[in-house]
């Protein structure tokens, strides 16, 4: 399924002061694939995800995507690239329902603005329609399709973790970044998670986690990178990360067990 790379990490170095939260980090994320980053609490893994979305710059080094620099660009534009994430903590907009927080990710490919919309222009009334279709058959797929018309921020919240992720998908992004995505969810949530992001996958969405349940992690990635203290400290398919004795020490936590 793997094919060229989607993702080009290029030693960025991300330094707050004299503190190095990134360090050389390096890797690639092949089309098609599920890569995870894992690593215990301060080691970096959303300072990175902030570097690659342009949310934050790095100090050093360079990020590609498709064969693109977009160290520089603005978050707007790398997710018009075809880049989108979700964050670890929600962030859904108050007082709108679901369909329209899904109906947001769409702005990276609509042409509408305020004066088509204003004018009543028919090309803009009919992309309203297509953006409101596209919005509503993403929610099913995440399992919403009977909440759109609620309210984002009244849905429980494994569902609003689900939202996040449809407002993400809405997007059409080719690569999805995921921030702790299983976080506060329930073991049968969990599983409904993974079932998703495998669909995902299959789907042609190349997919980026950063997460803290290992079996997830193991479940459904093809490769794991490992941070520690903003360093990679190891690399490769779930089996061999799981066994490194740097990875057991420095994360998992089951030395001697």
């Amino acid at each position: 399924m793997a094919g060229d790379t989607i993702l080009e990490v290029d030693n960025i170095t991300k330094m707050f002061g004299g503190l190095a939260a990134l360090q050389d980090v390096e890797f690639s994320v092949p089309r098609g694939e599920i890569k995870a980053v894992i690593g215990p609490n301060g080691a970096g893994k959303t300072t990175l995800f902030d570097v690659l979305t342009g949310i934050q710059r790095s100090t050093s080094g360079r990020v590609f995507l498709k064969g693109i620099d977009i160290t520089r660009m603005k978050p707007h534009r790398i997710t018009g690239l075809g880049m989108a994430r979700t964050f670890q903590t929600i962030k859904l907009f108050e007082g709108m329902t679901a369909l329209e927080n899904a109906m947001v990710g769409c702005h990276s490919w609509t042409k509408r603005s305020f004066i088509s919309n204003g004018l009543l222009l028919p090309w803009a009334l009919s992309e309203e329609r297509r953006i409101c279709q596209h919005a509503f058959e993403v929610l099913k797929d995440v399992g919403l399709g009977t909440r759109a018309a609620e309210l984002g921020t009244n849905l429980p919240y494994g569902q609003m973790r689900m939202l996040e992720m449809a407002r993400a998908l809405a997007s059409k992004p080719e690569i999805l970044l995921l921030d702790e995505p299983a976080a506060g969810l329930n073991p049968y949530e969990t599983g409904e998670l993974s079932s998703l992001l495998l669909k995902v996958r299959e789907s042609g969405v190349t997919i980026l986690i950063v997460e803290h349940d290992i079996g997830l992690v193991m479940d459904i990635s093809d490769e794991v990178v490992v941070l520690d203290y903003g360093e990679v400290i190891a690399r490769g398919t779930p089996a061999e990360v799981q066994n490194d004795p740097k990875v057991i020490e420095a994360y998992l936590g089951i030395e001697g067990s």
